[in-house]
Parts: structure tokens; sequence; C-alpha cells
């Protein structure tokens, strides 16, 4: 597979799943219904029920904190919009004109919950721990 088309899929889904919880809610289900009703007429209306049923759960799984369901969903979207380009690449463009429109409504840093990480090292041990990005040099 394109390593481009995997990125732009990846991209995409992770963006509608995040603004699935903001007030750009209406904004990316319209432009991804759109998309959809503009290379796969057929499906455009069970899309714009799949993103509003995903929302609907992706609010109850906030709820309850289980994170695990909001990664699964952005693997969903990830899926339908990689198998979307596949079978039409000429989506590309229109999607990343999309992408682009909606990318001021993203939250500046994702929402995190809280972080407790605990560790315990013996000997010679070596413990590398992070609640976000990390980089380790070693000489």
């Amino acid at each position: 597979m394109d390593p481009e088309i995997a990125a732009l899929a990846g991209t995409a889904g992770t963006t509608v799943v995040t603004l699935m919880v903001t007030t750009a809610w209406e904004s990316a289900r319209d432009g991804m219904v759109a998309l959809w009703r503009r290379f796969q007429p057929a499906r455009a209306e069970s899309i714009g029920e799949e993103l509003e049923a995903g929302r609907a759960e992706l609010l109850l799984a906030r709820q309850a904190g289980d994170a695990e369901s909001e990664a699964e969903l952005t693997a969903e979207w990830q899926g339908r919009v990689r198998r979307l380009l596949l079978a039409r690449p000429d989506v590309a463009d229109e999607l990343r004109g999309l992408l682009d429109e909606l990318a001021p409504s993203l939250p500046d840093e994702p929402e995190t919950g809280h972080i407790h990480l605990q560790a315990r090292a013996s000997g010679s041990a070596r413990i590398y721990q992070a609640g976000r990005d990390q980089h380790i040099t070693e000489r």
C-alpha cells in the first residue's frame, strides 16, 4: 500500500474522531458525508449514520473513562477512509482540502487523562517512563 494513502487515511480518521467531541463536529460530519456522496453516493447515508453512532459511542466511552473505545473508533475510521482511498484514489485531493478546512478546529493538545507512572528497578536496570513524547540518546 502507498505510504501516502496510509498516512492520509490515518490523519483523516484521527481528525474525524477527535472532532466528534468538539463544537466542530457538524462540520466534520457534513464534510465526510459530502465526500462519500461525491465519490460513493450509495454509501453516503450510511456513512452519516455510522458517524453519528460513533459519536454517541465515543461520548458514552468518555463518560465511562474508556480510552480503548476511542482508539478502536479511530482505527475503524482510518480503515474506512483507507478503503475509500484505495477504491477511489481521486478522493485524495478533496480529502486533503477537507482536512485543511477542519485543522483550525482541532484542539491544540489532545485531552489527556491523569497519568500515574510507577517503576521499580534493581541492579543495573534502567527505566524510561514518559507521559508523552520521550527522546533518549545514549552514548
